[in-house]
């Protein structure tokens, strides 16, 4: 995680929430070329619901610095701790926080997106999709949970699908995310990441799954969504994120769909990712029936950080 970014103010270990009687922890960083009030953007680490914690990240200071807006990543109950519902519930508090503590930050309360990675994009999904009042709990109960924009990068999101589409598994890559869920076992089995996080095998608990599926929970009118998957992720299928994508356009909803034919999983936690091949990309926008695939170079203007960038500057920060 870099500190001292030039432009960017950091202000590390916030106490956001008590949970389980336990202080859990955010990270703000503040792009110092402007008085705000900043649009916010919290990051989701991924980790199977399991490992991993708020630094477990791209460089969030650099980030913040180009794009404009402020960025907050957070701790959330992992599955040994608590099991689901606790770290959905973890996320919603930590949006009303954000909207609690605007005006020390100088937050813009009306703009707030999530970003999440692999397990994170999964509790993204669920917090933008589920009704506001479900999985919230007490703290900062007088501000709102609804979030305006959310970036999903390859998340789970029907875990009684996810067998049938992975494939064969092979070795992951190399980066944090895909090491610390190198032991990867079928999602249907009780001891995998899914069934540890609802606490109860995938296969034979079908009420609890679909508590936990995010796309049980679209509706017309969800926030937009930018969602970015691997071709090559054996972790978690592509089809995966085809399945929200498919599920927000059957509604009219604002979502873009983007396939990267050489990714596999976690490439967010890659610092270089801008000079990364990614190989025959394929772009899906919902409400049209048009798409198109392309070639990007390393050194293309058009890379995944700036993806990223640019949809929320135009959702978040209104510039597009």
């Amino acid at each position: 995680m870099s500190d001292s970014a030039p432009g960017v103010h950091v202000v590390s270990d916030q106490v956001y929430s008590c949970a389980g009687g336990v202080q859990r922890l955010a990270d703000v960083y503040l792009p110092a070329s402007s008085e705000g009030p900043f649009p916010v953007v919290i990051w989701l680490h991924g980790g199977g619901w399991r490992f991993g914690d708020r630094r477990m990240a791209p460089d969030l200071a650099l980030f913040a610095q180009g794009a404009g807006v402020a960025v907050v990543s957070i701790d959330y109950r992992l599955s040994d701790e608590a099991k689901f519902p606790a770290p959905v519930e973890d996320v919603k508090t930590a949006v009303r926080w954000v909207r609690s503590v605007a005006e020390q930050f100088k937050f813009n309360r009306e703009r707030i997106g999530l970003w999440g990675s692999s397990a994170g994009a999964h509790l993204a999904a669920m917090v933008a999709l589920s009704p506001h009042e479900m999985f919230a709990t007490d703290e900062h109960a007088g501000f709102s949970n609804a979030v305006q924009a959310v970036v999903d990068g390859y998340g789970p999101m029907d875990f009684s699908r996810i067998d049938a589409d992975r494939a064969a598994v092979q070795k992951l890559d190399t980066d944090a995310e895909s090491f610390v869920i190198r032991d990867l076992l079928p999602a249907g089995d009780p001891d995998s990441f899914e069934s540890r996080l609802i606490g109860a095998p995938v296969g034979s608990s079908q009420q609890l799954v679909e508590a936990a599926n995010p796309v049980r929970y679209v509706r017309a009118g969800n926030p937009p969504f930018l969602i970015l998957h691997g071709e090559a992720d054996t972790a978690m299928p592509w089809q995966q994120s085809g399945l929200l994508f498919e599920a927000l356009d059957s509604v009219g909803d604002d979502a873009t769909l983007v396939l990267f034919e050489k990714l596999t999983h976690g490439f967010f936690n890659n610092r270089q990712l801008d000079e990364v091949d990614c190989g025959a990309v394929t772009v899906r926008r919902s409400r049209t029936d048009k798409s198109s695939r392309e070639r990007w170079s390393c050194d293309a203007q058009q890379n995944i950080p700036g993806m990223v960038e640019d949809f929320l500057r135009a959702h978040l920060a209104g510039r597009g």
